[in-house]
């Protein structure tokens, strides 16, 4: 319950994990879910590397929405940094958007615009993830007025993602 890569000792769990998948359970694949804000760390990279499915989110490549969506605690903590760390994954990882849009405390989200997924098709570019996987909201939210995208509207999302040459499933 919460972001795995904020343990002191994730690298050495990762490992352990993998050493006991090899020895019990070998064809089994390890997953790891992360929020990105602290893949520039040497220690959460490593051990991101190790594991078979790297799942980093990325839910907006623009500084306000990006801080709408994720309300990171730091300041310090905005999009461009987030897609300069998820560089060093190139190809092993998996990049996790959440589409979704309406009003949070006063301030309006849409991560499903024109401006939004061409930013977002931009960082991409640069991360080069093995896999996008795109999806909305599936149930309520603390947040009462955000609004969940049709899965007519996350396909065509995601057609023009592939138009760009990115493998995407959808999660609808």
């Amino acid at each position: 319950n919460g972001e795995p890569t904020l343990h002191p000792d994730f690298k050495h769990i990762v490992s352990d994990v993998i050493n006991l998948r090899n020895q019990f359970y070998p064809e089994a694949k390890v997953s790891v879910l992360t929020n990105s804000t602290l893949v520039g760390r040497p220690n959460v990279a490593e051990a991101l590397k190790m594991v078979d499915n790297n799942i980093v989110k990325l839910d907006s490549a623009m500084p306000a929405t990006f801080r709408a969506l994720n309300r990171p605690v730091s300041k310090n903590v905005l999009p461009a940094g987030v897609v300069e760390d998820l560089k060093q994954f190139a190809g092993k990882c998996v990049v996790q958007t959440l589409f979704v849009r309406g009003s949070h405390e006063g301030v309006t989200v849409d991560n499903t615009t024109d401006e939004e997924i061409s930013a977002l098709i931009y960082a991409y570019s640069q991360i080069e993830p093995r896999e996008v996987m795109i999806y909305s909201i599936d149930r309520k939210t603390p947040a009462e007025n955000l609004e969940k995208i049709s899965a007519e509207e996350l396909e065509s999302i995601a057609a023009r993602m592939r138009e760009a040459g990115f493998n995407v499933q959808v999660n609808a």
